[in-house]
């Protein structure tokens, strides 16, 4: 049962293995501004249910949202479908207060909202790409390698100069 829509109250599965309590919860797109989101299409959602496995509580179901991305390598926006499923451990009590994969409880109330917040932020690319083969811009000329060539001189690694001029010195006296 959600208790103002945050915070799932887990009473009536704690002690009955076997027993489970479903959720569906919308979450505020506003509080997931980070960068690279440029907006969303539709806000996260999740559906699911928090289950007592033999005295254990796990949450099970999936995340979705559509939104808009930036490419991190050309910076055009594209539109993405991401869909998580969502396998999260749950304890009342840290025993192992460093493993991020188990979600504390504040007593026997789950607060999902931040569950949700946090696992979704978390879970998502490092790196988004509009497409796979992403040419991405000219570091000189700015120009979108996705829609053309430019033609800026390729650039050569500083390491690599001293050869560079060798094989300059070479082909001067070959002439």
């Amino acid at each position: 049962m959600l208790d103002n829509g945050l915070t799932l109250d887990l009473r009536e599965i704690i002690e009955i293995p076997g027993s489970a309590v479903t959720f569906s919860h919308t979450l505020d797109s506003e509080t997931l501004q980070f960068p690279g989101v440029e907006g969303y299409v539709s806000p996260p959602r999740a559906e699911g249910d928090v289950r007592n496995i033999a005295g254990a509580l796990e949450l099970n179901g999936t995340l979705e949202a559509e939104m808009t991305l930036l490419c991190d390598r050309c910076a055009k926006p594209f539109g993405a479908r991401v869909e998580m499923r969502l396998n999260i451990p749950l304890a009342a009590d840290l025993t192992d207060e460093d493993n991020p994969d188990i979600f504390p409880l504040e007593g026997d109330h789950l607060n999902l909202r931040e569950l949700l917040e946090t696992y979704f932020i978390l879970n998502m690319d490092s790196k988004r790409l509009c497409k796979p083969g992403c040419a991405g811009l000219c570091e000189s000329c700015g120009a979108d390698l996705n829609e053309a060539p430019c033609s800026c001189a390729p650039k050569t690694d500083p390491r690599l100069t001293v050869l560079s001029q060798l094989l300059n010195i070479e082909e001067r006296n070959e002439q």
